[in-house]
């Protein structure tokens, strides 16, 4: 079987061997009365990463949304949200709004939008609520012009960079076209503010079942303290710090390596699909969806791929009856699993011709 539906976009896998010994999965405490043995230094060490002042780690995104915004803290304020904002902030913002929060959503990635929304908005402190990258489009988030606008009224802003964390950093170039380290958005853009906030999952870059909440000092100390979930819920577990410890050191280590990989085989599948007809949505992001099929071809090629050993993943696109088949591409594919999985997509839907890999590039990346 390939896989093309998994999103340990790095290839972490983190096998029990691999991590330091530990006694107990838990503590039996909630994060409220002790954190778990090793989070704190994760925590230093992933605020640095995404250059802010400050972090905790939790056990999930979904925890985090509903802490953030516990209606309790939101007095005085309005939320203002990104049509295209994943699940999983949109549940904490649905929590806020059937508490009497006041909520408007503007156009996906539309910063214009944004702005006149906030001018025709009522006379609250807007907190702004965005993806930082999103994976159906593969495109960033205008974070630089939604802060702005959001600072003009006294306001901020709430960043899910779950995709990005791991893969986009600093300093994006040519022969590094994610960047370098791995800290997210505001990396890539080299945006820093006390007024950002970032919730992200460690699972996809990373591999870790694990959330960090990223921002200023104030900040975190406030959700500390106001926080639900750490209170009533249980902290991650020693297996899943021992985790992130070890996610942390791979990407110190070997983490601009394997970016430099992933970015190739990305590349690799996208000129191979363009080669028999297709193109594929996502720009250079590892989630590449083909996007010139109509649902009842996504849905036959899904059926055939699995049919042949090869797995992908069919989703219905937002707001839309549209069915789309998705590759989800990570640094342990190799180019040759790439290129089978073209020449079986041009055969299932009677293409007349297979991709030829001696067409394509060579890899420059210390790939195998």
């Amino acid at each position: 079987m390939i896989d093309f539906a998994s999103a340990l976009y790095l290839g972490m896998r983190h096998a029990s061997s691999s991590l330091r010994p530990w006694d107990q999965l838990t503590a039996g405490k909630p994060a409220a009365l002790e954190p778990v043995e090793g989070s704190e230094a994760a925590a230093r060490q992933l605020a640095a990463l995404q250059g802010c002042e400050a972090a905790t780690v939790e056990t999930s995104t979904l925890h985090l949304a509903w802490d953030i915004f516990n209606p309790g803290a939101m007095a005085g304020r309005a939320i203002y949200i990104d049509a295209g904002a994943y699940p999983i902030l949109r549940w904490g913002v649905e929590r806020a709004a059937a508490r009497g929060v006041h909520v408007r959503s503007f156009r996906h990635h539309d910063a214009g939008a944004l702005a006149a929304s906030l001018d025709r908005g009522r006379r609250l402190r807007p907190l702004v609520v965005t993806d930082g990258l999103c994976p159906a489009c593969g495109e960033v988030a205008p974070l630089r012009k939604y802060l702005e606008w959001a600072e003009a009224h006294g306001g901020d802003v709430v960043v899910d960079d779950t995709q990005a964390l791991g893969i986009l950093g600093r300093e994006p170039a040519r022969n590094s076209p994610y960047g370098r380290e791995g800290g997210g958005s505001l990396r890539w853009l080299g945006l820093a503010s006390p007024n950002v906030t970032v919730v992200a999952s460690m699972a996809k870059g990373f591999g870790v079942p694990t959330a960090v909440l990223t921002g200023s000092r104030q900040r975190i100390e406030e959700f500390a303290m106001s926080s639900e979930t750490r209170v009533h819920s249980s902290p991650p577990s020693v297996a899943a710090s021992r985790a992130m410890e070890r996610a942390l050191h791979v990407n110190a280590s070997d983490g601009d390596r394997l970016r430099g990989r992933l970015a190739y085989l990305v590349r690799h599948f996208r000129r191979a699909l363009r080669q028999i007809g297709l193109q594929a949505a996502g720009g250079l992001f590892p989630v590449q969806t083909i996007s010139n099929l109509s649902s009842e071809q996504a849905a036959r090629l899904h059926k055939g791929l699995a049919q042949r050993g090869i797995r992908t993943v069919l989703h219905r696109e937002k707001r839309a009856q549209r069915i789309n088949i998705s590759f989800l591409i990570n640094a342990t594919h190799r180019p040759d699993e790439i290129e089978e999985a073209v020449n079986v997509v041009s055969q299932e839907l009677g293409g007349q011709w297979d991709y030829m890999p001696g067409t394509s590039e060579i890899c420059i990346c210390n790939g195998r």
